[in-house]
């Protein structure tokens, strides 16, 4: 074993014992059964769908047992380090409802700091702790020296790692280590692995059950290059140390880090800790052919999520379907009562599951069609404000119109109209009623009068502009219609049409449709008699007008 005067020098001397960060860090004044939770993802790129999905299991799984869940920012892998990723975390948890209850950039919080590049010599204290006991050693190989172990373990069809013959500082003489140090030859910090020749190792996991796996029997490493100007930790040791001084029960995380568990479990041993419990989610699939697989971040744009902001996915329905896939039974009830709803690790199964995004639009036009029509508003102008200025603009000037939009053809008490899945679907649904977006009126050449002769639709555009545009009752309204209709061949009443079809130019509705298609540029729209109230007799004869030429 190296001299403790050898282990202290390779240290700053002013640097605090782990009894001093057990101090600081104090055990969490917290209820009989509360679970702190914590969300880690590392600012390497966008936030996947999958890490939503952990963020909220985890949080529900915290508040529901009166405990807290934690933001923290695992930044230790500086080459792969992207910048503003770690701030992109809070805006985007947030934005979603999954705030947490401390840490992220801002650091709130008495655990902090909450970013683990802040939290350098917490590690130090921990690996000095590690090395003064001998359970971790100094290792001066080198990039050659370490590819060329690796070249003969493939050969040898071995295990890849450092360890037996292929780990030569393990037992390297401490005089030797001690000169080598002295020499300034850079070192990384690795754990002597108690077993040389590893056996299995049985866990429990709060999702899977009872798990077993192979034991670890390589000396990781846990202090990266000393070359390094500010030398930190790697993954494994440095999330060991905080999920203990952050005082975390539970660790919530993606099934890719089950088989590291058992470095895990050993690290905590080594350092004294008591593990929390852990819970590894199924990653997300999608569905290609008969077949399923991982959602790729290359592949599917679903995989990001930014796509469900900017494509206007309320964030309660969003949360809602996430907790649907976490348990199912949470999935076909309404929003309000899912989001109360506590999430069941015994409801969730070890196969991952779907992603199916026309459940999520079901679930967002559920959720969409129970606001009134003030909160409906509310909603869309945030989400335009960020992603549709335009549109943003539009709604702000015209907040009397939209609302009157949006309420057409719903009567005082009724549950709104289902044609809303998400809010950039709003322009094509009810961007007509607004003149700046509406654009120009269809020609009636158009395709989508249905093929009707182009006189026959300007003869029938400026017949209803003269005798139905000023009608002020639905049955007025659509009195003029049908009187319109049989003055051009058409029958009285679609019964008639399907009784004689022979004997007249079509059913009512074709019509209709010319007048719908004039209005509102679509041939579905809300009632047309709705639709016309809330345009207003001059816009509507201006439209019709302009199809009649």
């Amino acid at each position: 074993m190296l001299d403790l005067s050898v282990i202290n020098a390779m240290f700053p001397p002013d640097l605090p014992e782990p009894d001093d960060w057990e101090r600081r860090f104090r055990p969490r004044d917290l209820p009989d059964g509360a679970e702190v939770t914590r969300f880690a993802p590392s600012p390497t790129g966008h936030l996947h769908i999958g890490g939503l999905y952990t963020a909220a299991v985890a949080r529900a799984l915290a508040h529901q047992s009166g405990g807290t869940y934690v933001l923290r920012v695992e930044d230790t892998d500086r080459a792969r380090w992207v910048a503003g990723a770690a701030e992109e975390f809070s805006r985007l948890l947030g934005a979603f409802g999954l705030a947490p209850d401390e840490g992220g950039v801002a650091g709130d919080g008495e655990w902090g700091p909450y970013l683990q590049s802040e939290r350098r010599d917490v590690y130090l204290s921990h690996v000095r702790e590690l090395l003064r006991g001998d359970r971790a050693y100094p290792c001066f190989c080198d990039k050659e020296r370490l590819a060329r172990s690796a070249e003969e373990q493939r050969a040898g069809r071995s295990p890849l790692g450092y360890y037996g013959r292929w780990a030569p500082c393990r037992t390297l003489a401490p005089e030797e280590a001690a000169r080598r140090l002295a020499a300034g030859e850079p070192y990384v910090v690795r754990l002597r692995c108690p077993y040389e020749f590893p056996g299995r190792i049985r866990f429990a996991d709060r999702i899977r059950g009872s798990v077993t796996l192979q034991d670890n029997g390589n000396d990781i490493v846990l202090l990266k290059s000393s070359q390094e100007e500010l030398p930190l930790p790697t993954y494994h040791f440095a999330h060991v140390v905080d999920d203990h001084l952050m005082r975390v029960t539970l660790v919530v995380r993606g099934e890719e880090w089950l088989s590291s568990t058992p470095v895990h479990l050993q690290l905590h041993t080594a350092l004294g800790f008591a593990p929390p419990a852990y819970a590894h989610l199924a990653p997300l699939m999608k569905a290609e052919g008969p077949s399923r697989r991982k959602l790729s971040k290359r592949k599917d744009p679903e995989a990001s999520v930014d796509y469900y902001l900017s494509a206007g996915y309320p964030p309660a329905a969003v949360q809602h379907y996430l907790r649907g896939l976490a348990n199912i039974r949470l999935m076909d009830v309404p929003t309000a009562e899912a989001l109360a709803a506590p999430v069941r690790l015994d409801g969730m199964r070890p196969s991952g599951p779907l992603l199916d995004l026309p459940k999520l639009h079901s679930l967002s036009r559920e959720f969409i069609a129970s606001l009134t029509p003030d909160e409906l508003y509310a909603h869309l102008l945030a989400w335009a404000e960020e992603y549709d200025p335009e549109l943003a603009s539009v709604l702000v000037r015209h907040e009397g119109l939209a609302l009157a939009a949006v309420a057409a053809g719903r009567p005082e008490g009724a549950p709104a109209r289902k044609d809303l899945d998400r809010w950039s679907c709003f322009r094509d649904r009810y961007g007509f009623f607004f003149a700046e977006l509406f654009g120009p009126v269809p020609s009636a050449a158009d395709d989508r009068f249905g093929g009707l002769a182009p006189e026959l639709v300007r003869r029938i555009a400026a017949g209803f502009a003269r005798d139905g545009a000023g009608a002020g009752t639905p049955e007025e309204w659509y009195g003029a219609l049908r009187a319109l209709a049989g003055r051009h061949g058409f029958a009285p009443d679609t019964a008639a049409w399907r009784r004689e079809p022979d004997r007249w130019a079509g059913p009512p509705r074709v019509v209709a449709n010319v007048v719908r298609v004039a209005l509102t540029g679509a041939t579905r729209s809300p009632d047309l008699f709705a639709v016309a109230g809330v345009l207003g007799r001059d816009e509507v004869v201006r439209r019709l007008t302009a199809v009649a030429g």
